[in-house]
């Protein structure tokens, strides 16, 4: 998966949104106006990408567990937040799955009007 890759999975969801909220590298993507993925645009042109990806409590800790690539949320709450080094042992099947993951937590969290406009979009 290349940045591209990314972007385009991303957005492709209902109601993806992409934000710079706190910088000029920072790329952030949102359903419902909430966060779900984040990712460095320089570690990308650096060689070290990795992503910022909401998880259950005690699935972050299993994944955290098994995968190497897979540690506490960096600059994120470490219960609900992982980050997930690209190339390593997490292969992009893996990725997309955790970034649906996120995604569908962040979704089922939004308020049931929020929900709907999002589907309605």
């Amino acid at each position: 998966m290349n940045i591209q890759d990314l972007y385009d999975f991303c957005l492709i969801k209902k109601g993806v949104t992409e934000h710079f909220p706190f910088d000029e590298d920072t790329l952030v993507f949102k359903v419902g106006g909430k966060m779900f993925c984040l990712t460095s645009l320089k570690d990308w042109e650096n060689g070290t990408p990795s992503l910022n990806l909401k998880c259950d409590p005690e699935k972050a800790l299993e994944l955290r567990a098994e995968y190497d690539a897979i540690t506490v949320g960096y600059h994120m709450s470490k219960i609900h937040w992982n980050t997930i080094a690209f190339h390593s042992d997490v292969d992009d099947k893996m990725m997309r799955e955790l970034i649906n993951h996120s995604y569908e937590l962040v979704f089922r969290s939004l308020t049931k009007k929020v929900q709907s406009e999002v589907l309605d979009s």
